[in-house]
C-alpha cells in the first residue's frame, strides 16, 4: 500500500466502480480540494438541460438522458465543439450565477472544502454579457456558496487558446484591471486545444498576469508532447501544469518536475474521454508518482465525462494501489498545491487527518 517514502505500484483488478466498498465510503466522506475543474464543464445534466430550455435555438438537448449521447466524444476536437455549444448556453448574468452556484453545490456534496474553478470570461463577454455583471454574478455565487455550503471557491481566468491573441488580451485585461477584477481571482491559465496553438505566443500576457500577482497554471502536454510542457515552464513560468499527460515521455522533464516540486493536475477519466490516453491502465499517473512528482487528482469537466471528484479518487485508488492513508495523502497533496492561504491549508489538512484517524480507529 501507499507510503510517502517509496514508489507506488499499480495493481491489477477491477475497474473503479468495484473498488473496495470501504474505500468508496471513505472517499465519499474525505475532505478534499480540487484544482482543475472548469466552470461551464461542471454544469450538471440538470443545469445544462435547464439552460438549453431557456435558449431553444441551441443544438444542445433539453433531455438530461439525451445528454449522455451528446457528451460522447470521438476525439479532442469533437470535445471542444461540444464544450463550446454548452458555453453558448451561458448568455445572461442570471445564467452565470445559476451555473456557478449549482457547481458549488455539487462540489460541496462531495466534501470539497476548496476549489479553484477555471473560468473563461472571454467566452461570455464576447457573447454580450456585460463584464461587470459577469464578475458580480460569479462573486455573488461564490460568497453564497461559502456561506451556505462551507465550500471556498477561487477563480482561475483562462485564455481559450483556440480564440487566439484577441482572447489573450481580453482575458489579461479582465484579470488585471482593478475596476473589474473579482476578489476571488488567484490564477491565470490557458486552455483549449494545444495542437496549432503554441504556448510561447502567450508569454506577454502571462507576464502581465504574474506581475499583477496571479499564479501561472496553463494546460500543457494533454494532447501534444512534452515539449509543450517545457514551453509552459520556460515561457509561461508555470507553477502547476494542467494535465501534463505526455510528460512521462521525457525523463529529464520528469526529473525537473520532481526536483522543482511543480505539481501536475491529473484528470484520468478526462484523458480517456478525450482520447488523450487509450485506457486507464495505460495512464501515466503511475509513472509520475514513481518519479516523485507531486500529483493531484481532479475531475476537469465532470458531467461531460460521466465522472466526479469522488470517482476520480476511486480511479486513483485502483491505479496507484492506495489505501485510506494513501487517499488522505493524495487529498493533502491538492491542499498543499493550492493557492489557499496557509491558515486555510492547515485547517483542511487537520480536518483530513481527523477524519482519517476516526475512520481507521478500531
Amino acid at each position: 500500500m501507499f507510503r510517502i517514502d517509496q514508489p507506488i505500484t499499480a495493481r491489477g483488478g477491477p475497474m473503479p466502480p468495484t473498488t473496495d466498498h470501504h474505500l468508496h465510503a471513505f472517499i465519499a466522506g474525505l475532505p478534499k480540494a480540487e484544482l482543475h475543474v472548469h466552470h461551464v464543464g461542471s454544469a450538471s445534466p440538470r443545469i445544462v438541460s435547464e439552460l438549453a430550455a431557456r435558449h431553444p435555438d441551441s443544438k444542445v438537448p433539453t433531455d438530461p438522458e439525451a445528454l449522455v449521447d451528446y457528451f460522447t466524444f470521438t476525439d479532442f476536437a469533437h470535445f471542444i465543439d461540444v464544450y463550446l455549444s454548452v458555453v453558448d448556453l451561458i448568455r445572461t448574468p442570471e445564467d452565470v450565477r445559476l451555473l456557478t452556484y449549482e457547481v458549488a453545490r455539487d462540489l460541496a456534496r462531495q466534501q470539497v472544502r476548496y476549489a479553484e474553478l477555471t473560468i473563461t470570461p472571454f467566452s461570455s463577454t464576447r457573447r454580450g454579457i456585460d463584464e461587470r455583471a459577469f464578475m458580480e454574478a460569479i462573486e455573488d455565487a461564490r460568497k453564497a456558496a461559502e456561506s451556505e455550503f462551507g465550500t471556498v471557491l477561487r477563480w482561475c481566468f483562462d485564455i481559450p487558446g483556440e480564440a487566439g491573441l484577441e482572447a489573450a488580451e481580453e482575458t489579461v485585461r479582465l484579470a488585471t484591471d482593478d475596476r473589474v477584477r473579482p476578489e476571488g481571482l488567484v490564477s491565470f491559465g490557458l486552455g483549449g486545444p494545444e495542437i496549432g496553438v503554441p504556448r510561447p505566443q502567450f508569454k506577454p500576457y502571462f507576464d502581465r498576469a504574474i506581475a499583477a500577482g496571479l499564479h501561472s497554471v496553463p494546460h500543457a502536454g494533454e494532447t501534444t508532447g512534452p515539449e509543450t510542457v517545457w514551453d509552459a515552464l520556460t515561457h509561461l513560468r508555470a507553477e502547476r501544469i494542467g494535465h501534463g499527460t505526455s510528460s512521462f515521455r521525457d525523463p529529464e522533464l520528469l526529473t525537473h518536475l520532481a526536483e522543482h516540486r511543480i505539481p501536475l493536475e491529473v484528470c484520468p477519466t478526462s484523458n480517456i474521454a478525450t482520447r488523450a490516453v487509450r485506457t486507464l491502465d495505460e495512464h501515466p499517473v503511475k509513472e509520475f508518482v514513481k518519479a516523485g512528482i507531486v500529483v493531484t487528482i481532479n475531475s476537469d469537466d465532470p458531467p461531460m465525462f460521466g465522472t466526479d471528484l469522488n470517482s476520480e479518487y476511486a480511479v486513483a485508488a485502483r491505479l496507484l494501489d492506495l489505501d485510506e492513508e494513501g487517499l488522505a495523502r493524495l487529498a493533502k497533496n491538492a491542499v498543499d498545491a493550492s493557492f489557499l492561504d496557509e491558515p486555510g491549508k492547515t485547517r483542511i489538512k487537520e480536518e483530513i487527518d481527523t477524519y482519517t484517524a476516526g475512520r481507521l480507529a478500531p
